[in-house]
């Protein structure tokens, strides 16, 4: 008997995991332009796939906030965020993440230092055999920040940030930290706090990357940028006419 041929569905669920990593690319890295309609057709081919894989992974991509569907028009890539909702996604991190950083830095099994070490050391390496680190270090990025939130042991404030999607989001703006650098230097900073088990120290070290993240990825706009709110000394103001 001749050996069973893998059926069309079988073939474009095989294609999903390869697909989804190249939409997922080429959204973030500008290739599909923020806004653009997306043809499926066109795409399918390009990628040398069924349509099939290419509708499921719109779908994911819809689930990540990188796509929306709208009907009759079919899918487009969102829009970048403007700088009234990259202010207010970074507000809603000074809430969440130094508080967090706060939580995580105790002096029990559930303490992340190690895991965040290893996760360092991991994009270390990385960082010494890639030249383009876009992809990576919004993967870093999100790897490290979800064990600090998943450490606070509030699965409800976890969930929260990760509908926000804001490694995605942030890392469409604007290539801030080109080789990582400052990313690493600033996510060291927050992991020693943590692991010397100094709650305060890991709140002001949370704080002071997140502040600083924000002032990185507003340079893709053009004009003064106002403060994130804390109650701190203004910065800069937003010039709006």
């Amino acid at each position: 008997m001749p050996p069973r041929q893998p059926s069309e569905v079988s073939r474009g669920k095989a294609a999903v995991p390869d697909v989804y990593t190249a939409m997922r690319a080429s959204i973030l890295e500008g290739g599909i332009a923020p806004g653009a309609r997306i043809n499926i057709d066109a795409v399918a081919r390009s990628l040398g796939v069924s349509q099939t894989p290419v509708r499921e992974v719109l779908q994911r991509l819809e689930g990540d906030n990188l796509v929306v569907y709208n009907p009759g028009r079919g899918y487009s890539t969102t829009p970048l965020l403007g700088l009234p909702e990259l202010r207010a996604l970074f507000e809603f991190r000074l809430l969440v993440e130094p508080w967090a950083a706060r939580a995580a830095a105790v002096d029990r099994l559930a303490n992340p230092a190690g895991a965040l070490e290893k996760e360092l050391a991991g994009f270390r390496n990385t960082m010494k055999r890639s030249k383009d680190l876009r992809q990576d270090l919004v993967a870093h990025d999100t790897r490290f920040h979800d064990a600090i939130l998943a450490a606070s042991g509030n699965p409800v404030v976890r969930h929260a940030f990760a509908q926000t999607h804001c490694h995605l989001h942030t890392f469409r703006l604007y290539p801030a930290d080109v080789d990582g650098a400052i990313t690493v230097a600033e996510h060291t900073a927050v992991r020693e706090a943590i692991e010397a088990c100094d709650p305060e120290r890991a709140e002001a070290a949370m704080t002071t990357h997140i502040r600083n993240s924000f002032d990185r990825f507003a340079q893709a706009f053009e004009g003064e940028l106002a403060p994130l709110e804390d109650g701190g000394p203004p910065r800069r103001r937003i010039v709006t006419g």
